[in-house]
């Protein structure tokens, strides 16, 4: 019957009507790169002789939001080398100039729908699947990643390149210079090479994504079988190369409170990584007395839900590779799984306790080999023991074979070995198919068992998700049994069976108002079943009548939630006893976004209903300002109100208050800073970072971090860090 439901929900979904995505072009658009001599001054302006000698090319053509139009203003890409470097410059032109600039912060690896921005995408080996991308913003501002079968990204990866800048009346010039050591490419004896490539340009005052070798909109500009060819290029051969990266790290502690004593530590540390590119394919990492001081703190959250609150990664070391390592089911990817998280790796595992406070780790290392056909790599870290914590060895293998044009499969385990003699061991096996150019199918199934015995369980997925034009829509069954305990995974909820189908249709007609770009009603249902006694647990349709895609870019929705909850169990959301029971209540919520590339900016989600024998009103406001690029501010409230709640009909509101902070001289020179404030339990965190990058990713960092609580001097401790890495590449 479950089966039944799921296909039945992703029949309707797929029946909708929807625009199929065109093929790749049978012939491919093409550029010359020519070579040139001298290296080149990196300024923005273009006005060395040898730019001119390049041959242009321009003819973009819109994704959005009129798919297949020429783009409404003209970019004209020219591509140069040499021995040291690859040169690329776009002169993006605008009517209207400098005026119609968009950039909101200069925060590295910015947000792609806020920005103006010039992007290029390089698939060296001519795979058709893997690509590095590389974005600037008109003000020099960098964004780079690994994308893979545009479906997996290396988000944090960090390359070594250099761009400037220039704005004009015209429009703006980017002038971008790529070493060789950082791209990866084929060692041949052709003397000549032609790489994939596309360039694509985000114009955000008309929110018109444009790009020179057309694709449909469905896709993202990383979808490298729609890209075109750079010819002409004779890199010099690939040489392994090294970065080395030490850093050198002061810190004072203080601490008052009962819990945490009444202590002042100082302490000085080194250490350092170093990144071996071995050859084309492969690259080892090393680390010593690693350190991530310098890393965002973690944001308090109010969790109203039955599943595991998910902190993200935001170690630098851990991100890098998190393509290959972290495959899973994660809820936000296009909503494919609900709430439902299911991950058997989990680098938050390492160097960290189960409150995020820091663990020692005395060193690591990482192998990645990347080709065509095979991927794999192996993690191996060490955390010294501290306080009652015995040390831990902790290793990673992941493989991954491609079958055919577009599909894979592979296989990954985890080992988790503590001084004390514990062990802990998951193994996986995944697979994801393209089963036509928008349909694809992700599974994965996980076991897990401890030496002693214990620790024996099982879960896994099969997602199915369906991308078009004109229809998004998925099909995700998930399970997890009551004992499965990956120590170095994450799973959200466990003894559970979940079926998760959901669809939004694309609606785009000439009937529609101009500042809407379409409607895009859906349904997204989350089922969950209890697995060992097979009980239906929880239920939810949200049913969204209305989404309305502005052509600014900011949304407006509205949904309807009927749920169905069975507690076997005592909840007790913000300490707030709920008995078991079976409850049924209906919740009706709104989203509301403004064009976020503005000076002034908002979002709101606002629910009010029915919370099991209770009522609860949420809201979640924030206001950002951007009065200039140069400064950016956040000011974010979060409140929950509940009403007659629980078995003593308690009524309590509960809020999360936070302001964040930009300052920046240049996209190299920052301050940056946020204030969150909880009044569940008083609870106040601070964390404060000036970051200057001296030369490329060679940084000075100087830190404040203060968490405690207001009304008690249980625990107070500030710490003052300054840190500085310096990175040299052989």
């Amino acid at each position: 019957m479950k089966l039944i439901l799921l296909l039945a929900t992703f029949g309707l979904a797929t029946s909708v009507l929807a625009q199929e995505v065109f093929p790749p072009d049978s012939i491919k658009r093409q550029t010359e790169a020519v070579e040139i001599v001298k290296n080149l001054q990196i300024d923005g302006k273009l006005t060395e002789a040898e730019w001119q000698k390049a041959k242009p090319v321009s003819a973009f053509v819109q994704v959005e939001p009129f798919q297949g139009q020429p783009a409404n203003q003209a970019t004209e890409v020219r591509v140069l080398f040499n021995r040291q470097y690859l040169y690329i410059a776009a002169l993006a032109k605008d009517s209207l100039g400098r005026a119609a600039l968009r950039v909101p912060d200069f925060r590295r690896d910015f947000d792609f729908q806020s920005h103006d921005q010039f992007g290029i995408a390089i698939d060296a080996f001519n795979d058709r699947r893997n690509a590095m991308a590389f974005i600037a913003n008109p003000y020099a501002t960098q964004r780079d990643f690994l994308s893979f079968d545009d479906r997996l990204y290396d988000t944090d990866w960090d390359g070594l390149w250099r761009v400037r800048t220039h704005r004009t009346d015209s429009g703006w010039v980017a002038e971008i210079a790529i070493p060789w050591q950082t791209l990866r490419y084929p060692k041949t004896t052709d003397s000549t090479q032609h790489w994939g490539i596309n360039f694509f340009r985000n114009r955000r005052k008309t929110n018109e994504l444009s790009a020179w070798s057309r694709f449909p909109r469905a896709f993202s500009p990383l979808r490298m079988e729609y890209a075109g060819q750079l010819v002409g290029l004779r890199p010099p051969p690939p040489r392994p190369n090294v970065r080395v990266q030490p850093y050198l790290l002061g810190v004072a502690d203080r601490f008052n409170g009962s819990e945490v004593g009444y202590t002042s530590p100082n302490s000085l540390k080194l250490g350092g990584e170093v990144k071996w590119a071995v050859n084309p394919n492969t690259v080892l990492d090393l680390t010593f007395n690693t350190d991530f001081a310098q890393a965002d703190a973690d944001r308090q959250v109010n969790n109203a839900t039955r599943f595991s609150v998910f902190f993200p990664e935001r170690r630098q070391f851990f991100l890098e590779n998190a393509s290959l390592f972290g495959t899973g089911l994660a809820p936000n990817d296009n909503l494919v799984g609900g709430a439902m998280r299911i991950q058997p790796f989990f680098s938050r595992r390492i160097g960290l306790d189960d409150l995020g406070n820091p663990l020692p780790v005395d060193a690591g290392a990482r192998w990645v080999y990347r080709s065509v056909k095979t991927n794999y790599g192996g993690l191996l870290m060490r955390q010294r023991g501290f306080d009652d914590a015995p040390g831990a060895t902790f290793a990673v293998g992941r493989y991954s074979r491609n079958l055919g044009q577009y599909n894979r499969v592979g296989g990954l385990f985890t080992l988790k070995q503590t001084d004390a003699g514990h062990r802990n061991l998951v193994g996986a096996a995944d697979g994801f198919f393209r089963l036509s150019k928008s349909l694809n199918l992700n599974t994965m199934a996980i076991a897990s068992g401890n030496a002693d015995g214990t620790g024996q369980g099982f879960a896994g997925y099969a997602n199915f998700q369906y991308n078009s034009n004109n229809l998004t829509a998925w099909a995700t069954a998930s399970t997890v049994s009551r004992n499965f305990a990956p120590e170095v995974g994450f799973v959200s909820r466990s003894n559970v069976v979940a079926l998760t189908p959901g669809f939004f249709a694309i609606i785009r007609k000439p009937w529609i108002p101009k500042f809407i770009r379409g409607l895009e009603p859906g349904m997204f249902t989350e089922i969950y079943w209890n697995a060992t006694t097979g009980q239906l647990q929880e239920a939810q349709v949200s049913l969204n009548p209305v989404w309305l895609a502005l052509q600014s870019g900011g949304f407006l929705g509205l949904f309807v939630n009927p749920s169905y909850q069975r507690l076997d169990d005592t909840f007790s959301p913000f300490g707030i006893d709920i008995a078991p029971g079976t409850y049924r209540y209906v919740r009706y919520a709104v989203f509301a976004r403004s064009d976020q590339s503005k000076k002034i900016a908002y979002f709101l989600n606002a629910e009010t209903g029915g919370y099991y024998n209770g009522w609860l009103d949420y809201v979640r406001a924030t206001l950002r300002l951007a009065p200039f690029p140069h400064s950016n501010f956040n000011l974010t409230y979060e409140s929950n109100w509940v009403r007659d709640l629980g078995t003593a009909r308690t009524t309590e509101q509960v809020s999360l208050m936070g302001v964040e902070g930009r300052l920046a001289l240049h996209p190299r020179l920052q301050l940056i800073g946020f204030y969150q404030y909880n009044t569940l339990q008083a609870r106040e965190i601070w964390n404060v970072r000036l970051a200057w990058e001296f030369q490329p990713l060679s940084f000075v960092y100087l830190v404040f971090n203060q968490r405690g609580f207001t009304t008690t001097e249980r625990q107070v401790s500030q710490q003052y860090l300054g840190k500085i890495t310096y990175l040299k590449q052989f």
